[in-house]
């Protein structure tokens, strides 16, 4: 019994990472046809996405800023997307959504595994430029530092799997409200706005090394 339920649970997180539309869908049609590990699986995968992305922020200043950027990281991100979640919930119930307050957690959810995903994914990318730069580099005249060609990186990476978890959650809500479209998306623009306060706040960019603040 335990193994089928856990091998169903498996294959509903391959599901959910794969094909987030029928995931979601189902979770709204259904009822609550997903058991607990299944939510848990997508949480640590988000988790785990961003606090190994923070680790390779905080490569340039030594092994214990690593892991100090890794958990901040994800402290940032865990509060950029569950504060504003709320609003999401209410802004939309307002608008005439009738989405229950489970299925909008569960898609917020997924998207944030997905972007989990994705920044994993980008790892190799991010850790290559950080380890393989010189401390200085002269690109045609301009001669720049190490530490802003890295902040440039970082910054392409984010707004890659920015623009993906946009597209993945917007797809989500309208197969979940088809009249309403996208609409929902613009909410993404205060989980944008608050998380990139707290990377500042926390100094995820490093731009106090670079002089700048």
């Amino acid at each position: 019994m335990f193994r089928q339920r856990l091998r169903a649970s498996v294959a509903q997180v391959g599901q959910a990472l794969k094909e987030p539309e029928p995931f979601a869908l189902r979770w709204h049609r259904e009822g609550t046809p997903y058991d607990w590990p299944v939510f848990a699986a997508l949480a640590v995968t988000a988790i785990l996405g961003t606090t190994t992305y923070g680790m390779i922020m905080g490569l340039l200043a030594g092994p214990q800023q690593m892991f100090t950027a890794g958990l901040k990281c994800t402290l940032a991100a865990g509060v950029g997307w569950s504060l504003p979640l709320p609003a999401l919930y209410i802004l939309n119930s307002l608008a005439g959504s009738r989405l229950r307050a489970s299925t909008t957690f569960l898609a917020a959810l997924v998207t944030t595994s997905w972007g989990g995903l994705a920044m994993i994914a980008s790892i190799p990318i991010a850790w290559f430029f950080t380890a393989a730069l010189p401390k200085d580099i002269r690109f045609f005249d301009l001669l720049m530092h190490r530490g802003l060609a890295v902040l440039l990186v970082h910054l392409v990476v984010f707004t890659g799997v920015g623009v993906a978890i946009t597209d993945v959650f917007s797809r989500v809500m309208q197969s979940l409200e088809p009249e309403r479209g996208r609409l929902p998306v613009f909410w993404l623009l205060l989980v944008g706005a608050i998380g990139g306060e707290l990377f500042y706040a926390f100094d995820l960019f490093q731009f106090k090394a670079l002089g700048w603040f």
